[in-house]
C-alpha cells in the first residue's frame, strides 16, 4: 500500500505517547530492554523501559553490556531473541483428547486468544527475518495458522540502524541498515529524537494520535546520512560469490571436518537464528491414560534425532549437521522459498558458545574451492 505522508519528529514524550496509544488500543507492546546482562525482548508499559545508554560489546562467542554516554535507545545490536520468539513460539500446544468413561475418545483442538502485538524496534534484518517466515509459514499450502493468526495482527515499527555491530553483516546478504518496506512505522534515532516514516495506513492512524511535528528537511538528511554511513561500518561480511553454488560445490569440502571438531552440536545458532522454522510434535498423556495433548515446539538439525528415520538418523555426524544446516540456510533455501536463509543479524556467531563464525566458514569453504580450481586448471 503507497502511504504519502511526511516524515515525521518524535522527541521522548513523544515516543513515550506513542507507546500509551498502542497500550490503549489493547495491544501487547513487545521491544527491547535491559534484563539478565542482555538486551532482551519483553512487553513494555512504558517507552522508559527501552535500553536508554546500553549499548553492546559482541564477538564470536561473545556479547557485553556496555554504557553509552549519549543515553540513545536503539543504538545496540540485536540480542538473543527475535521476534520469531512471539510470532512463531518455542512450544505451543496443538490439541487434547479425552477419554470418556464409556471408553469413547474426544478430541479438542487448541484455539488460543490471539494477542495483538506491537513490536517496537524491530531491526531491519529482523524485518526481513518475518518476511521471510512469512513465506515460509503463510507462503505455500501448508499454512500455520498459528503463525498467521499472529502475524496478521502485529504491528511492526521498525528502527533503522545508526550503529552495527562487530558480528552483522546485513550489506553482505543483501539487506542494510535502512528498514525495508513491510513496517507500518519505521523510526530512526538521530540526537535524541525519532525521525518517523509511515509505512501504512494504520501507522498513519497511530501517528495522529501521537504528539509530534514535521521534520525539517536536515534532520532527514541528517538521518540517512548516519544510516548510510552504518553500511559502511559492517564488522564482518559474506565473500562476495554466489553462495547457492558455492554451497552445492562444497558437499565434499575439508572444511567440514575442522567445523566439525569445534561445533557442539548444541543448535544455539539455530535457536538464535530469526528465520530457522523447524518445529517436532510431541504427544504427553497423564498417568491415567485418559488424557493426551499433542505440543508442538521447536526442533534444530543439530539434534540427532531430527533426521531419525526407520533404526537411526540419517545425518548422524556433527560434520553432516553442521553441513546440513549450512547448505540449506544459504544454498538450498532458495529452491524451496526463492530467497536467503540469512539475514545476517550475526546472532548465530555472538551466540555460539566456541565462537563459530558463519562467515569464516564460508570464506574458507570458498577458499578451499578457489583451491580445487586451481589444481585442475
Amino acid at each position: 500500500m503507497s502511504v504519502t505522508a511526511a516524515p515525521a519528529l518524535l522527541d521522548r514524550d513523544g515516543l513515550n505517547a506513542l507507546v500509551s496509544a498502542l497500550v490503549a488500543q489493547g495491544r501487547t507492546v513487545i521491544g527491547p530492554t535491559v534484563r539478565d546482562g542482555a538486551i532482551v525482548l519483553a512487553e513494555l508499559d512504558s517507552a522508559d523501559a527501552l535500553p536508554f545508554g546500553w549499548g553492546v560489546e559482541l564477538d564470536a562467542g561473545r556479547y557485553r553490556l556496555v554504557r553509552r554516554e549519549d543515553g540513545a535507545a536503539f543504538a545496540h545490536s540485536a540480542g538473543p531473541q527475535s521476534w520469531k520468539n512471539f510470532l512463531h513460539p518455542a512450544r505451543e500446544r496443538l490439541w487434547s483428547a479425552e477419554r470418556t468413561p464409556e471408553g469413547d475418545v474426544s478430541f479438542t483442538a487448541e484455539e488460543p486468544a490471539v494477542p495483538s502485538y506491537a513490536f517496537l524496534g524491530v531491526r531491519p534484518c529482523d524485518l526481513r527475518a518475518i518476511a521471510i517466515q512469512d513465506r515460509v509459514l503463510t507462503g505455500g499450502r501448508h499454512t500455520d495458522s498459528g503463525y498467521a493468526g499472529r502475524r496478521e495482527r502485529a504491528l511492526l515499527i521498525a528502527v533503522e540502524c545508526t550503529e552495527p555491530g562487530a558480528t552483522c553483516f546485513c550489506v553482505s546478504t543483501g539487506g542494510g541498515p535502512a528498514a525495508d518496506p513491510g513496517y507500518d512505522l519505521a523510526l530512526t534515532e538521530v540526537d535524541g529524537r525519532f525521525l518517523v516514516r509511515v509505512g501504512s495506513d494504520e501507522g498513519a492512524a497511530l501517528l495522529e494520535q501521537v504528539p509530534h511535528r514535521d521534520a525539517r528537511p536536515d534532520v532527514e538528511e541528517t538521518a540517512r546520512a548516519t544510516v548510510d554511513a552504518a553500511r559502511e561500518r559492517m564488522g564482518r561480511a559474506l565473500p562476495p560469490v554466489d553462495l547457492r553454488d558455492l554451497m552445492g560445490a562444497s558437499l565434499a569440502a575439508e572444511r567440514w571436518d575442522d567445523v566439525a571438531a569445534r561445533c557442539l552440536t548444541c543448535g544455539n545458532c539455530t535457536m538464535v537464528c530469526p528465520t530457522c522454522f523447524c518445529t517436532t510434535t510431541e504427544e504427553v498423556t497423564d498417568l491415567t491414560g485418559d488424557h493426551t495433548e499433542r505440543w508442538q515446539h521447536w526442533d534444530s538439525c543439530f539434534d540427532l534425532d531430527f533426521s531419525y528415520l526407520h533404526g537411526g538418523p540419517v545425518r548422524s555426524s556433527p560434520r553432516s549437521r553442521y553441513r546440513q544446516w549450512l547448505t540449506h540456510k544459504l544454498g538450498t533455501w532458495h529452491d524451496q522459498f526463492d530467497t536467503s536463509g540469512c539475514v545476517g543479524c550475526g546472532r548465530c556467531i555472538a551466540w555460539c558458545p566456541v565462537g563459530i563464525d558463519i562467515t569464516e566458514e564460508v570464506a574458507a569453504l570458498d577458499a578451499e574451492r578457489a583451491a580445487r580450481e586451481t589444481e585442475t586448471d
